[in-house]
């Protein structure tokens, strides 16, 4: 294939991926935005299959080898993407960025062991500036790689394993055993820079593999949706790297996307957590969070209601805001929830939606889940445009949240979660909640919202909650 024309199909693929970031940037053109990844991500894919079948003979294998890897890698995400659920999403996510990283570290061993095979040397001697891009890439595809690893564990919740558990690991010079690793991996990549030797490669990608279990391993699990955000930089960064060795434009301009997209998303995460973006990059995000709930709040009374008490409350409102969480995505109650929502829009009553940026288990959770009922966009508002309007609001209905409710954030500076920016649904005139339980949120903490007075709990599960209060203002 002539060279022109691959870089020309390069360079629209790499539009199209840019397009594909500016339509995902907003749930109106979120669909566009998709189709355009898919149609970039095609192109880019048949342009490298011509490209490498055209080269077959020197890489020593049939392009049937390439078809038949682009078949069962593409069924195997075919069959992933049907069969996984909404809220499963962010561990999909978590597992697909540990495939990019592996991807990268065997790309790096094999440009190690076979130069010749990639146009990049006949002599079997890369060129320092190819070995300090392959130890790179070898070493945040590693860490990547490991570190998706956990935090699918960490998502998923249901591995007995005690380095995929939810709550946070802990121990005395954590960070003195992070750096002595990385200083040391960075060692083994220097002599592997000036010797291309075998052994200190495979050592520091070794270490590389331990470096990214380490750095996860110190989160809890509310703050997962900052970290896999933070991996998914990681994997777009390893994959650039690796595209300077192949001299392929394309793994370059998809991999910065990727990575910047991802950085930046994780830096304003972390500022809607009032977290250290540092904290995200050297391991001790998350790390002063609870496994438990406090003692003092044990048995301490609530005030219970039922779906119909709920309904009333709703039906002699004339503002309600709604603040959707994991609880609503779990039960699957979006439809169910757009049915109760317009028939209270029937009676007159304003009804609009808050949306915590961090809500859910991943960025954009929320948002995804109302926008697959066909909840109009126009009732759905972000943390900072709705916070000041809680406190005209006859009722806040919350619907399996609880960190991102929790007052403790505002009012308590002992509490992990101090300064975090939260939903202002405490300043509602009534207060709905509806959990299965008063079990602790995924941070771990009680909830001080759900012993005031203005507030009434009710148990069940979402989509039958919200049904029954349907039928009740029927």
């Amino acid at each position: 294939m002539n060279m022109n024309l691959v870089t020309l199909l390069y360079l629209l693929a790499s539009v199209c991926f840019i397009q594909a970031l500016k339509g995902l940037s907003h749930p109106r053109s979120a669909q566009r935005g998709n189709l355009f990844g898919m149609a970039g991500m095609a192109l880019a894919l048949v342009t490298t299959y011509a490209l490498i079948a055209k080269q077959a003979p020197v890489l020593g294998a049939g392009s049937a080898w390439l078809l038949g890897a682009l078949i069962v890698g593409g069924g195997l995400g075919t069959l992933a993407a049907a069969r996984i659920e909404m809220t499963k999403m962010p561990e999909l996510v978590a597992a697909m960025h540990s495939l990019i990283g592996l991807a990268a570290v065997c790309i790096a061993y094999a440009v190690v062991a076979e130069p010749a095979a990639f146009l990049i040397s006949t002599t079997g001697l890369l060129p320092y500036s190819n070995r300090a891009e392959l130890l790179i890439g070898a070493c945040v595809g590693s860490i990547t790689c490991s570190g998706s690893v956990i935090a699918f564990g960490k998502l998923a919740g249901k591995y007995r394993c005690r380095l995929l558990q939810k709550s946070p690991i802990i121990y005395a010079g954590q960070h003195r055993l992070n750096l002595m690793l990385a200083l040391t991996m960075i060692g083994f990549g220097v002599l592997f820079l000036l010797s291309q030797n075998w052994l200190p490669f495979i050592l520091m990608t070794v270490l590389a593999f331990a470096l990214g279990v380490l750095l996860i391993i110190p989160i809890g699990g509310a703050d997962m949706p900052v970290i896999v955000s933070m991996l998914n930089g990681y994997s777009g960064w390893a994959a650039a790297g690796i595209g300077f060795s192949l001299n392929n434009p394309m793994l370059i301009i998809a991999g910065a996307l990727v990575g910047a997209s991802g950085t930046i998303l994780s830096y304003l995460m972390c500022r809607a957590m009032n977290r250290s973006f540092l904290n995200v990059l050297l391991g001790g995000f998350g790390q002063n969070a609870p496994s438990a709930t406090h003692p003092e709040h044990i048995n301490r009374p609530v005030r219970t209601a039922s779906a119909d008490d709920a309904a009333f409350a709703l039906a002699n409102a004339e503002s309600v805001v709604i603040v959707p969480g994991y609880g609503l995505a779990v039960a699957r109650a979006q439809h169910a929830l757009k049915e109760l929502a317009s028939k209270l829009a029937s009676q007159g009553i304003q009804v609009r939606y808050a949306i915590h940026p961090v809500a859910g288990r991943m960025p954009g959770h929320m948002n995804v889940l109302l926008a697959e009922a066909e909840i109009p966009y126009e009732q759905v508002f972000e943390m900072d445009d709705i916070n000041l309007a809680f406190s005209q609001t006859d009722v806040a209905l919350v619907l399996g949240a609880n960190d991102i409710v929790n007052p403790a954030a505002r009012n308590d500076p002992l509490s992990p979660i101090s300064g975090m920016p939260i939903l202002d649904a405490h300043r509602a005139r009534t207060v709905i909640v509806n959990k299965r339980s008063m079990a602790a949120g995924y941070a771990g903490l009680d909830n001080e919202l759900f012993y005031m007075h203005k507030t009434m709990m009710v148990f069940g599960d979402a989509k039958q909650v919200i049904e029954a209060m349907v039928k009740a203002l029927d």
